[in-house]
């Protein structure tokens, strides 16, 4: 979820912040009295989130939306109205590139990410790129607006329609009629899985 502006949180993981939120006022007070405040880039993220016993699931370290979603805050020259919110799916990758394309620096090419300039622009543009979340050595999940699809290092796959079904209860990777779906996805998963550090499981 990428919010321009300030933050209006619902999400377990907007939530998270908010201890931390007096102290973003403190350092975001004191920018509005410098001489910064009309050419500096905000950019604000937390962790990502928390199952609470759903899909029978505690805490984090899974490949689903609850586990994976991560509000980023983004407020500055060159950004929509504060409070603006895009539901366009963005990774954390993302926030390099869009630095450097907000600063006018050149693009480098060896850059995973894109930047999020045409979404701070205008939140509802059009938008081909999908969040590829990674949890272990070669279990990965492709989210793009409608669709979550998770391959695990085994083979095993889950496909969720979020048109219809937002808490991911129904795995429709077993059903026919979605075998292009996840071909199309899958094209989408990484070509390479590094090898984990040592002692990572």
């Amino acid at each position: 979820m990428l919010i321009a502006g300030c933050t209006s949180g619902g999400t377990s993981s907007e939530r998270s912040g908010a201890n931390e939120h007096p102290q973003i006022g403190r350092v975001l007070d004191a920018l509005d009295a410098s001489d910064y405040a009309d050419n500096t880039i905000i950019v604000f993220w937390t962790d990502h989130g928390w199952n609470l016993g759903e899909k029978e699931h505690w805490r984090k370290f899974a490949l689903w939306e609850d586990s994976t979603r991560t509000p980023v805050i983004i407020a500055g020259p060159g950004v929509a109205a504060a409070g603006t919110r895009s539901t366009r799916p963005v990774s954390l990758l993302d926030i390099y590139p869009t630095l450097l394309d907000l600063g006018g620096i050149s693009p480098r090419e060896e850059l995973e990410g894109v930047s999020l300039r045409p979404l701070l622009a205008d939140p509802d543009a059009e938008w081909a790129h999908a969040a590829v979340t990674t949890h272990g050595r070669n279990n990965h999940a492709v989210r793009t607006d409608r669709w979550r699809y998770i391959r695990y290092s085994d083979g095993a796959e889950e496909l969720y329609d979020h048109s219809d079904d937002p808490h991911e209860w129904y795995n429709l990777a077993d059903e026919p009629e979605h075998a292009e779906t996840k071909e199309r996805l899958a094209r989408r998963l990484p070509a390479v899985n590094v090898p984990g550090a040592d002692g990572s499981q």
